[in-house]
């Protein structure tokens, strides 16, 4: 992987949740190095909305995705009230 690849996150863990990051969720890595095992993700939603979050993911946490796809953050988003 490397800085701007769009990713999906592929597993639930409650320190992504906590920040409101959830299975399924997709984003794009926003620095070029990955840290130990870890990349820095941005979640974006549809539009002028803020951002969900930027949080560290871990590598085997997520799989590379050809195109990513802002409203399904908001669809995952609205099912967990978040």
């Amino acid at each position: 992987m490397k800085e701007l690849d769009c990713v999906e996150v592929i597993v639930e863990k409650p320190k992504y949740a906590k920040e409101g990051v959830h299975k399924g969720m997709q984003g794009w890595i926003c620095h070029p190095d990955c840290v130990d095992g870890y990349w820095l993700v941005n979640f974006p939603q549809y539009g002028d909305k803020t951002d969900i979050a930027e949080i560290d993911i871990k590598e085997e946490d997520m799989t590379e995705v050809p195109i990513m796809d802002v409203k399904r953050n908001e669809q995952i988003k609205a099912q967990f009230g978040d």
